[in-house]
């Protein structure tokens, strides 16, 4: 299907569709990925992501995997229609001159993208950030009240539990975040943002479509779905896995809160600096096999919904039937008069 017969209403759906199924299925990891690179040395809560789900389900339960989920398929419906859109507008204006893209017009469309998408990732990634990281804080709290209040040799009663604080929704947070900082205040980590999503897009999108073009059956038709989806898995990890470091620098910007002795940054190369060198390089890698897992199948489901055009399909079943032509109508009344049909 060539990108200018599929219509701007469509890519929305599709991207929206996508976006919906992709991050119901892999949110709990993403949350796992968020409090792993959120932790620093001397304050570990978890020692890998299996680890982190685990602890999640005793202290909050099931449902605690989800914190800030609501935030993310709020905001994932625009956020993923407008990254395959703006992808699709630049190829499309970039290849005007009929001539197949070239890698880097590719790369050129993939930053457009990766530009675009940021009005949106920014503030829905820093209300989930906080959401998701809340447990985190709490967690740490009850165990420092817990080694505070160690009984005294001979004490046999049981030390008082810490009573867990409230934990705010995401209206109270962008509440509080437009009252003390307005609007900037939900696009706190804005630069990090671009540098992470602008270098993701420019080796997702040329990534993917050269791998899905190797599975077309003939030029000009559309890759099966198997391979879109494949192609889509194994680009998004590879993207995902590259830019892994100022996703880091990104999580640790845009958390407001933060456990005892941990750092507190001013911007991104100040960021950059204290995890090196308090955290060493490998720190940069945190939660990069959880992303990988998160964006494989988020992209690997969008490619599929993408291409198969659901959307199409669903805005065709909600046209009204089209009236017939005159001259149809003509020919109708000839045929049945048994008259030759008008020219």
């Amino acid at each position: 299907m060539a990108d200018k017969q599929i219509s701007l209403p469509a890519k929305l759906i599709n991207g929206g569709i996508a976006g919906l199924i992709g991050v119901t299925c892999v949110f709990p990891i993403d949350l796992a990925k968020t409090r792993l690179q959120n932790q620093q040395n001397g304050q570990r809560m978890y020692t890998s992501m299996s680890d982190c789900l685990v602890k999640t389900i005793r202290s909050e339960g099931y449902f605690g995997m989800y914190r800030g989920a609501a935030v993310n398929l709020t905001l994932v419906t625009p956020e993923k229609a407008i990254k395959l859109a703006a992808n699709d507008f630049f190829r499309y204006q970039l290849s005007k001159d009929g001539q197949k893209l070239t890698l880097f017009k590719e790369m050129l469309a993939g930053c457009g993208a990766g530009t675009c998408q940021v009005i949106v990732t920014t503030p829905m990634e820093m209300l989930k950030i906080q959401l998701q990281d809340a447990g985190r804080i709490d967690a740490q709290k009850k165990i420092l009240a817990a080694q505070t209040q160690l009984p005294a040799q001979g004490d046999t009663r049981p030390p008082v539990e810490a009573p867990s604080a409230p934990r705010p929704t995401a209206t109270q947070l962008t509440r509080d975040l437009l009252r003390s900082r307005g609007i900037a205040g939900l696009y706190k980590g804005l630069g990090a943002t671009l540098l992470r999503d602008v270098p993701f897009s420019v080796v997702y999108f040329p990534l993917f479509a050269n791998l899905n073009q190797l599975g077309q059956p003939a030029s000009g038709e559309k890759s099966p779905f198997y391979v879109s989806f494949l192609a889509g898995c194994v680009a998004g990890s590879a993207a995902a896995v590259a830019v892994n470091p100022c996703d880091v620098v990104k999580t640790r910007l845009q958390s407001l809160q933060r456990g005892l002795n941990e750092d507190t940054y001013s911007g991104f190369l100040d960021c950059a600096r204290k995890i090196l060198r308090h955290e060493g390089p490998s720190a940069f890698l945190k939660g990069a096999y959880c992303r990988a897992l998160v964006i494989a199948p988020l992209f690997g489901i969008a490619q599929v919904v993408y291409f198969l055009g659901i959307a199409e399909t669903l805005l065709g079943l909600l046209q009204p039937p089209q009236p017939p032509r005159p001259s149809a109508q003509l020919d109708q009344t000839a045929a049945r008069a048994g008259r030759p049909a008008q020219d």
